[in-house]
């Protein structure tokens, strides 16, 4: 039995791969085939954060278009932590993923952990890099978080991410 029970919202722009890695982390599955998410979705998983303690994580997957951004303030409600996600192969995603951050410390409450994650870190062999890679870590330096590299295709650092805030939200509510 889980120890603790969280709600996560994993936001951020359009088409970063947010259900990717949420499905890579749940089901340890990856899909080409692109679906928009309208609104929100759910999923659940429990995670051991640290050797025999668990948490349990209602995943809130919220739709990155603009046109669902007014019902922002409801997804965010109730949230103890939040996986923030901009993709690497996209340089405009990562300002983009800044008004998130923006919009979430506005409409909450309290202020809880995040986790800015850099996703689709395997496309950057073929493509090269599109952003300095520099500018995201100082960026969660300066807000208190943390930066970390994934690919939800690969599985590459998608647990990792997840455990990483876990153990954040953990350290700040306990």
């Amino acid at each position: 039995m889980a120890e603790y029970s969280f709600k996560i919202i994993i936001i951020g722009p359009a088409a970063v791969g947010k259900s990717s890695l949420i499905r890579r982390f749940v089901d340890n599955k990856f899909s080409l085939q692109y679906k928009f998410t309208i609104g929100v979705d759910f999923m659940a998983k429990i995670i051991e954060y640290e050797p025999n303690k668990s948490a349990r994580l209602m995943l809130w997957d919220i739709g990155g278009q603009d046109r669902f951004k007014m019902l922002r303030r409801n997804f965010f409600d109730g949230a103890n932590g939040a996986l923030v996600v901009f993709d690497l192969s996209r340089a405009q995603t990562f300002s983009k993923m800044k008004e998130w951050i923006s919009d979430m410390h506005k409409l909450m409450k309290i202020e809880i952990p995040f986790v800015i994650l850099g996703n689709k870190v395997d496309l950057l062999t073929e493509i090269g890099e599109v952003i300095d890679r520099n500018e995201p870590l100082q960026y969660s330096e300066k807000n208190d978080s943390v930066y970390i590299e994934s690919s939800a295709k690969t599985g590459n650092n998608v647990e990792k991410a997840f455990v990483e805030l876990t153990q954040r939200i953990v350290q700040k509510f306990s």
